[in-house]
Order: C-alpha cells, then structure tokens, then sequence
C-alpha cells in the first residue's frame, strides 16, 4: 500500500512510518518545511493546503498531528494549539480526500476523552460522549473534522487511542521519574477506570485498520483489560520496586492539572469492542503486561 502520514516527525507517527515500512509498504511523510527526502510532501493546515497530487496517490491516510498534550495548563495559548492542532490537520486531509478522485481511506486520530466519566459500566465505541471538558470538547470537534471524508464516502476509522504506554512518551516516562523516586502513588479515590495500551499493540492495531478494507467507524484502542488508577499504580510500583504509598488528592489534582484534571479523575471503563470482533490479537492484554512492553520498550 501507499500511506500518507500526518504527524510522522512525533512519537506515534514516526515508530508508525518505520513499522510500515517493515511490512512493505511505501510511506510519504507530511512536513511543514520544505521536504528534504524524496518521501516527503509540503502541507500547511493553518492555510488548508497540501499537494493534491499526494492524496490521490495514496491508499489510505493516516493523521496522527497535535501538539503534546502534555503542556501548561493554565496557558490559553496551550488550550488553542491542543485543540487547533487536530482539528486543522483532520480538517484538511478530510476535505483533500473529499475533492480526490480515489478517495483513499482515512485513519482519523481521537483520543479516549470523547467519553468522559463512565463510571464503573463497560464503554465500546456504541458509548455515548457526555460533559463539557477541554478534552471532551476538543476530541469532538477532532472527530467532526474527519466528516468530509465520510460525507464523500472514504472508508473512515476514527483512532480513539488511551495513554500509550512507552518509555519514550508520556505518561509513563514522566510517572517513572516519579515512582523511582518512591514518590508514586494513586490519583484521587484510584478506582477510576484508566484506559492504556502499548506502544506495539497500538502499532499493529492501527496498521491491521490500514489493511482492512472493511474497517470503518469509531475503534477503541486499548487494551482488553482496563485496569483502575489504583491496579495501574501497584503495578507500576511493583515493575520498579519501589512503594506506592504517596496518593494524590483530588483537590491537588483540580489545582494542578486545571482544566485536565477532569480526564485524570474521570473512570472510563474502556472495551476494544472494534478490535475484539475484528480478531484482532493483543501481545499485551492487561496493566501488568503494558507496563512491562513499555519499560522495556518493546515494538
């Protein structure tokens, strides 16, 4: 196959790129400089321009642009490049795809913030999107981006992807600089759900969606078994031999994270319902096994 990548130069899109490669296909990388490598093609979202020319080549697209989230809470300028980010890049290439003659299919970055709090019950992608959160607004105006691509027929998954578990990206770099230090602990009550998956579960999920013609719609990604913030921290701990016995109040939460702090406190008892029917076989199917992909940096 022949993909298109948005977000190839950040962590997701740049082990993405090397693991389709590996498999044989060709990949272009959008950039927003002049391209250096003949697998490089010039867009610019803030303007809504990309060579047309690289759309109708391709056989499926995929964006995974934004800007960290991972920021200053409290910085305007923080909130409307998190959200201006995803929008504008889904945005383009949704429309691009749109006015193409091949319509080539879409793989639309989300995130799992789309739900809000949930509680205890199980969630797959037939769950409904509740509260008014930056997050939640932000993956719902994400997804309503990716419409022009529907409208016009492309096949369309939309990627909402948990925390990827890594060494090299957050949270869990930052959270093991913390629990090394014996400073780790439970946020809030710690029985909220905490959706996650690793970074080579992510991989071969997304690239079975590039493969399977049938695929479209909403695809939860995440592994099969979601653990509490509670079960995640015990089990990091233990990953690192170190306590957990410091918890984060709820209080310090709201007042550190602001308007974040509603997705760390939130339970979303996340199912990949999408996958799970697909047949799809997950390496690392529990918090246990995540963490260990993860520290030991598997692919």
């Amino acid at each position: 196959m022949r993909v298109l990548v948005g977000g190839a130069s950040g962590f997701l899109g740049r082990h993405l790129v090397d693991t389709l490669r590996k498999r044989g296909h060709t990949t272009t990388s959008l950039v927003r400089r002049e391209p250096t490598a003949d697998r490089e093609s010039r867009w610019d979202p803030a303007a809504g321009t990309i060579d047309a020319r690289v759309i109708e080549d391709a056989d499926v697209v995929v964006n995974v642009a934004g800007s960290p989230t991972i920021g200053i809470p409290y910085s305007r300028s923080w909130a409307r490049n998190l959200r201006e980010s995803r929008v504008t890049t889904t945005r383009t290439l949704a429309e691009a795809i749109a006015a193409s003659a091949t319509r080539p299919a879409f793989l639309a970055g989300n995130a799992i913030a789309v739900y809000g709090d949930h509680g205890d019950h199980p969630v797959t992608e037939a769950g409904d999107s509740r509260g008014h959160t930056l997050m939640g607004e932000v993956t719902r105006d994400w997804q309503a981006a990716a419409r022009p691509a529907v409208d016009a027929g492309a096949r369309v998954c939309v990627l909402r992807t948990s925390p990827v578990m890594d060494r090299e990206s957050e949270p869990l770099r930052m959270l093991g600089r913390i629990f090394r230090l014996g400073l780790g602990g439970k946020i809030g009550s710690g029985r909220q759900y905490f959706p996650m998956i690793s970074l080579r579960d992510w991989l071969a999920a997304v690239t079975q969606l590039a493969e399977d013609p049938d695929a479209s719609g909403p695809v939860n990604i995440c592994c099969p078994q979601t653990p509490t913030n509670a079960e995640f921290s015990r089990a990091l701990a233990h990953a690192l031999g170190r306590p957990a016995v410091l918890p984060i109040p709820s209080l310090a939460v709201r007042l550190g994270a602001g308007p974040l702090a509603p997705e760390l406190l939130a339970s979303v008892n996340l199912v990949p319902q999408a996958l799970l029917d697909s047949g799809f076989e997950f390496r690392d199917r529990d918090v246990t096994a995540v963490i260990a992909a993860g520290l030991a940096g598997e692919r």
